[in-house]
């Protein structure tokens, strides 16, 4: 076990002490990648590596001293068993109570001690008094050192090692001492050997039986308006891609997320060209920076998510810690885009299917907002003020005709309001009533002709009509009354783009 150990620290460590990817990289234990891809084989190579000499020579000092003992005492298959299972249980247990990436014998070294104390107690009244002394009084205040020294330090795996410590105490409780054996009967060498075949083998077996019960939660933002199954082990992280985003805890190799962004944008916009503007802006400027060195981009193509019609672009980065796989959906909901980004490591393929079912399982929720809109016009029955809000935040997210029922009510109120009537005017033309919208656009016009909203309603009623170079010129006259509305300045340019393009 003890040159096991130095070959696998000795082929790690060749570029020296080994980092966090490192340890990803090589088997270390790793809750995302043993929960979310069922890599359970981690439980079992991550009690042979080690981060530096130092951790390992402290390892295998122990394991030799109280290893040998344990040896002298038992069969060495039984001894092999007692190692392989508290490593398993070490690292079991670490799973279940720490999200940090572990390594190291430890826990066989803590296994061994717990064997070893047990057999000083159990078999005290057949021992010589020197051995009582050096297993008994020796090895129990030292087990208590090395919790003590655990719990006082800090970046040390404590419950792993009492995982390894009760792992040890039991199956010390069972096992015989090889001197107390009956008369060494043929094959009962098999039972120890099969139970170490097992211990083997269950983390490589468990791989395809637990594939697919990777533990999801719901998670539900009521300001996007998003739910989202995410795997149980993520967070909330911070992602220049989207306010809204969570990640498997892993900060370099094997990092994955989700990441989302609502995006207002005039209908008229193209969620293709949001895409490509999402490219250039957003994907290409990547490879500006040191980390990326070099990225592979998709063209935009039709998708469906949420339900609803989409478009996806793929991508991939390669980085110093490997290549990452991008997916970004872009979604319209009324006058919001929504911008979703899953990414996840090349390296850890079956990190693609968490991705499809996370995907498969997005759905657009009634937001906040709108909740809000909806509880002021109850509890204001009839005023203007409340309706024409509801009836906004329901244009604004694509309810057309719920708006211009909302705000006809709302004109009805308070017919002289001519924000009221410009807004019912554009909910009109969503809605498709292209002449009873620019009705209304007239009216709100002429009750205020210096309101940049009523001059937008009838740019937009000029530009359904295919006056285009008389929408551009409302629009300018709208963006001169609000030089810092951003929206309108977006509108304009993409107008007047069209506008001379059409002229050449």
């Amino acid at each position: 076990m003890i040159c096991v150990n130095v070959a696998v620290y000795a082929f790690t460590s060749r570029k020296g002490a080994i980092d966090l990817d490192a340890m990803v990289r090589y088997g270390g234990k790793v809750a995302p990648l043993i929960i979310d891809v069922g890599e359970y084989w981690r439980l079992l190579t991550a009690n042979f590596l080690h981060r530096d000499a130092l951790h390992l020579a402290l390892n295998m000092f122990v394991l030799f001293n109280v290893g040998l003992a344990l040896e002298n005492a038992y069969r060495r298959l039984d001894v092999l068993m007692l190692l392989l299972a508290s490593g398993l249980a070490t690292m079991g247990v670490s799973l279940l109570l720490s999200d940090a990436v572990s390594v190291g014998a430890s826990g066989m070294v803590y296994g061994c001690l717990g064997g070893l104390v047990v057999f000083a107690l159990k078999h005290r009244a057949l021992l010589p008094s020197r051995y009582r002394r050096v297993l008994g009084e020796a090895v129990i205040p030292t087990v208590l050192l090395f919790l003590w020294i655990g719990w006082t330090s800090s970046g040390v795996d404590n419950s792993a090692h009492l995982g390894g410590l009760v792992c040890g105490i039991a199956l010390g409780a069972v096992l015989r001492p090889k001197l107390l054996l009956e008369q060494v009967r043929p094959r009962r060498w098999i039972a120890p050997a099969l139970a170490i075949a097992a211990l083997l083998l269950a983390p490589f077996a468990a791989v395809p039986a637990f594939r697919e019960l990777t533990s999801f939660r719901a998670e539900r933002d009521d300001g996007f308006g998003i739910s989202v199954a995410l795997p149980s082990g993520w967070r909330r992280g911070a992602n220049r891609l989207g306010q809204l985003a969570y990640y498997n805890g892993l900060p370099g190799l094997g990092r994955a997320t989700f990441a989302a962004q609502a995006i207002v944008l005039d209908e008229s916009f193209e969620l293709a060209e949001q895409a490509q503007k999402f490219i250039r802006q957003d994907l290409e400027r990547q490879t500006r920076g040191p980390d990326v060195m070099r990225i592979d981009v998709s063209k935009p193509v039709p998708a469906r998510i949420a339900d609803r019609r989409a478009v996806r672009v793929e991508a991939s980065f390669e980085e110093p810690s490997g290549v990452t796989r991008l997916v970004a959906y872009f979604v319209r909901r009324g006058e919001l885009v929504y911008q979703l980004v899953f990414t996840h490591p090349s390296a850890f393929p079956r990190y693609a299917a968490v991705v499809d079912r996370m995907v498969q399982a997005l759905r657009l929720d009634e937001p906040r907002r709108l909740r809000e809109a909806r509880a002021r016009a109850l509890l204001f029955p009839g005023a203007p003020w409340a309706l024409a809000a509801l009836g906004t935040t329901l244009g604004e997210l694509g309810e057309p005709q719920a708006a211009v029922d909302a705000l006809r009510l709302a004109v009805g109120a308070q017919p002289s309001s001519s924000s009221f009537r410009a807004q019912l005017a554009l909910a009109l033309l969503k809605a498709g009533e292209l002449e009873q919208a620019c009705a209304e656009s007239a009216v709100a016009t002429d009750q205020s002709p210096d309101e940049p909203l009523p001059l937008e309603a009838a740019a937009r009623c000029e530009l359904a009509r295919g006056h285009s170079r008389q929408a551009l010129e409302r629009l300018r006259a709208a963006r001169a009354l609000a030089p810092s509305d951003e929206r309108l300045r977006t509108a304009e340019e993409a107008l007047r783009t069209a506008v001379e393009g059409a002229e050449k």
